[in-house]
């Protein structure tokens, strides 16, 4: 039974693996248009701008997960909510 539980967490863990990565990009794509239009302190939108390359490079690495991570720490010290 446990084989069975493990079995089928890794078969959902791999089906959602390119679900991840085909939001990276989405996700880099908002912070940068969120960098524009942001009335952040400068302080807030250089370390978005540094957690955006992070998570771009992170994506391209295939680590999505450490990816969205990093996007979604720029979008909120932007004060956005990512979608």
């Amino acid at each position: 039974m446990n084989k069975l539980i493990l079995s089928a967490a890794a078969a959902l863990l791999l089906a959602a693996s390119p679900a991840y990565a085909g939001h990276c990009p989405k996700d880099v794509k908002h912070v940068k248009e969120a960098l524009a239009k942001s009335s952040a302190s400068a302080e807030n939108k250089a370390k978005a701008q540094a957690l955006m390359a992070e998570g771009d490079a992170m994506h391209k690495a295939g680590k999505h997960g450490e990816s969205l991570k990093a996007l979604h720490e720029a979008l909120h010290l932007l004060g956005e909510k990512h979608h």
